[in-house]
């Protein structure tokens, strides 16, 4: 396929340009300033951010293009057409494969294990985006330890027990572990060691496992609801706009301003199966970038779905909270407003606004003889895949080979007690009733301790992991060491990519280290388990 090249876009009707975009290639450059993509701080962990695009164009996508969607097409129809075939073949490329999930619930196993260790009792819930089945190949996973602690009572959550058996258990990356006990929800963060995947521990939050119940039960209803989600998450997620503390919003937020904009939607046929995607991405753009009103109108998505005033969302509310600029009563407790934390929200806005300009004027029938889809990624536009997540999945692909080796599949996450409990909806394409997974608890203890094939799976040791950096994956590189400071790392290393510190730097780059050293050092960093 010819490769994208980059078309500056005007509008026909006037002399002003619109807004800056996103160059399709490395011959474009623009060093203007672009305070709307955005917020004033970079999170620094996140690889598929495409922060400072324009200038480290580069580092950022110069190897692989930003569009490796576009490869399982050989041509696109002009306007609107053609971008509803690019956010199909969008999700198609960035379902999650087999590996990817199976790689989740390897992670989710040995967390089940661990809680079961430290108290019989509890049991550990998967919820968020790995339960609902909307999670990106770079989100974490969000996990809940459901016990006999009273929050309400402020009794002290044992965080730090949790957090000292991660250490012992070397389950984390070294310097990963944080402590948020002075959060509204108090939660254990880390990057779990052999997979880099972030993990998220949160106590007896139980409404977390709802919410993911009752998305699971939209996505029957609205079949283009994993499409556009899966779109809208990457979109933000490249923005640095996904997490609250970001200065973004939730995930959860974005979800159900997605279910509220299906709802209420005037065309009942825009929500079957065959509905333009590319004219209901728009149209969410349109209606959250320009027209809603954000000082008013709040959004309710249980009964049917409404818009309602602020002030009645208020006197649902405890006594001294407001509501906030992005209000969404929770369908699960209306005292709750699930975007009270989003203080950024109006960044959110400014990019949603952006994006719309950007799409309607690729897919105006004005334009066609200046926008080529085959030439020019329409949706490329507004998103971009990074090289770090290509390689990424490149990585998981490779050293996680479970599509080759299906005896070694795990057979079952199940709960520590037996009790019933819904397994994550980790189907390529869940949003069809009936694809729901079956309990996973059913099966017995079997998904903690007594799976005989999982149990032997090299990635499940420790040991397996002292090869080579994630990046170029020379065929050679199985066995080959880490030094401390990264600088004799794999070649292509992760922290080579965007030229800044990170693991296993190769090529010049330098890297920050890596946990895999010398196995005498490694070795000599290991740790008894703990006695419970």
């Amino acid at each position: 396929m010819e490769e994208a090249r980059c078309v500056p876009m005007t509008d026909n009707n006037s002399n002003n340009k619109a807004p800056e975009f996103i160059p399709i290639d490395s011959n474009c450059h623009d060093d203007r300033s672009n305070p709307i993509h955005h917020p004033p701080r970079k999170k620094t962990d996140n690889r598929a951010s495409t922060f400072n695009l324009n200038s480290d164009h580069a580092n950022l996508i110069g190897k692989h293009g930003g569009c490796p969607w576009r490869e399982l097409r050989s041509k696109y129809d002009r306007g609107v057409i053609g971008l509803h075939q690019e956010i199909e073949d969008f999700h198609k490329y960035i379902s999650p494969t087999s590996e990817e999930r199976e790689v989740r619930n390897v992670v989710v196993l040995k967390m089940k294990k661990l809680i079961k260790e430290l108290w019989p009792a509890a049991k550990l819930q998967v919820f968020g985006s790995f339960r609902t089945g909307l999670y990106l190949p770079t989100s974490d996973i969000d996990l809940v330890v459901i016990g006999k602690w009273n929050v309400q009572s402020q009794e002290r959550l044992p965080l730090r027990t949790l957090e000292q058996a991660i250490y012992q258990h070397n389950l984390a990356e070294p310097g990963s572990v944080k402590v948020l006990d002075k959060a509204s929800v108090p939660i254990v963060k880390f990057t779990d060691r052999l997979s880099e995947i972030r993990v998220d521990v949160s106590f007896n939050m139980s409404n977390g496992v709802k919410s993911a119940e009752l998305i699971k039960k939209f996505k029957q209803r609205y079949p283009v609801l994993y499409s556009l989600v899966l779109v809208l998450k990457q979109f933000l997620l490249q923005r640095d706009l996904n997490e609250v503390f970001t200065g973004g919003i939730s995930s959860y937020s974005l979800i159900l301003m997605t279910i509220s904009f299906l709802q209420l939607h005037p065309r009942q046929t825009a929500l079957t199966p065959g509905a333009n995607l590319g004219i209901l991405l728009i149209e969410f753009l349109e209606l959250y970038g320009k027209k809603f009103n954000y000082m008013k109108t709040a959004i309710r998505v249980s009964e049917g779905g409404s818009y309602i005033s602020k002030e009645e969302v208020q006197k649902n509310m405890k006594d001294g909270y407001r509501p906030s600029l992005l209000c969404i009563e929770d369908p699960l407790n209306i005292t709750n407003d699930i975007g009270r934390s989003s203080h950024g929200a109006l960044y959110v806005k400014q990019a949603f606004e952006y994006a719309y300009i950007v799409l309607t004027q690729a897919v105006n029938p004005l334009n066609t003889l200046l926008y080529d889809p085959n030439k020019v990624s329409i949706l490329g536009r507004i998103i971009r895949v990074t090289d770090s997540v290509i390689e990424y999945r490149q990585w998981v692909k490779q050293e996680f080979p479970f599509s080759k080796n299906p005896e070694l599949m795990l057979n079952g996450s199940g709960s520590s007690d037996g009790e019933n409990e819904e397994e994550p909806d980790t189907s390529p394409d869940s949003s069809a009733p009936g694809s729901d997974s079956d309990s996973s608890s059913s099966r017995g203890d079997s998904g903690i301790n007594g799976i005989s094939n999982a149990n032997n799976a090299p990635w499940l040791n420790n040991s397996y992991y002292h090869r080579a950096g994630r990046g170029g994956m020379p065929t050679n590189n199985k066995h080959r060491r880490f030094v401390d400071n990264g600088t004799q790392g794999a070649q292509n290393g992760r922290g080579g990519m965007h030229q800044r510190p990170g693991r296993g730097g190769g090529n010049g780059h330098g890297g920050r280290g890596r946990t895999f050293s010398s196995r005498k050092r490694r070795k000599s960093r290991e740790t008894e388990p703990i006695n419970l």
